[in-house]
């Protein structure tokens, strides 16, 4: 495999009250395998939009997205369902886990429609526990843990059929600081086990815990700005306690 995401003059254009919205207007960018890249801008910069797009979840304007070597431009939602479940694992900020279900049910769903086997599912899921420190949670229904635990699972969740690019829509959004610091941290450990990550964010001090920035602002690319020098801002920037 090259790239894990390239996309070519991405545009995407929505109605909204007869008005016609520009929330990309023409985004060129690469991730390579085992990268961690976090796209960072404020509110309506288009960064959802184009985490949605690399999904396939929503379909572009105009444009190419290519991921793992294939094209998405031409699928449709069939062909787009097995793409998402064979390489992609998505992270929600408000987790959108299923509070019927356990936590270990949580996790072993993605894979059984995928196509595991119950068994298979639930040692992978099991796996998944342990390396995310929820193994003694597993018989617990979600509504018992706490916001971080709750993240938690929820990237165990996105993980469970070994996705080719784990994405993150703000995902220390919804956390307290000690929450969110929790969940950065894990992100560092997958990337350095060789997880492809993308993660958008408007928050600097989450964008600089990857090891690649790339700032959006009205649907277009402005810069790349070090993790370093983002770092040394947030920290300026933020308030004492």
């Amino acid at each position: 495999m090259s790239d894990v995401v390239r996309t070519q003059d991405l545009r995407k254009t929505y109605e909204s009250e007869g008005v016609p919205v520009r929330a990309l207007r023409g985004v060129d960018m690469t991730i390579a395998p085992a990268e961690f890249v976090a796209v960072m801008g404020p509110s309506g910069c288009g960064k959802s939009t184009l985490l949605n797009l690399i999904a396939g979840l929503d379909k572009p304007s105009d444009g190419e997205i290519w991921l793992a070597d294939e094209t998405l431009s031409d699928k449709d939602e069939n062909p787009l369902a097995r793409m998402r479940r064979k390489h992609i694992g998505i992270v929600f900020q408000f987790f959108n886990l299923l509070e019927g279900m356990s936590v270990l049910e949580n996790v072993t769903l993605p894979a059984i429609i995928a196509g595991s086997s119950r068994k298979s599912a639930e040692t992978r899921a099991r796996d998944l526990l342990d390396l995310l420190g929820l193994a003694d949670k597993a018989k617990n229904a979600p509504g018992v843990l706490s916001g971080g635990q709750r993240q938690r699972l929820a990237i165990a969740r996105a993980l469970a059929n070994q996705p080719t690019l784990l994405l993150a829509d703000e995902p220390t959004g919804s956390l307290d600081s000690a929450g969110g610091a929790e969940v950065l941290e894990l992100f560092k450990r997958l990337h350095d086990d060789g997880q492809t990550i993308m993660l958008v964010t408007h928050d600097a001090k989450v964008a600089s815990a990857a090891d690649r920035i790339v700032q959006l602002a009205d649907g277009r690319i402005v810069g790349q700005p070090e993790p370093a020098v983002v770092a040394q801002v947030a920290a300026a920037i933020e308030p004492e306690a």
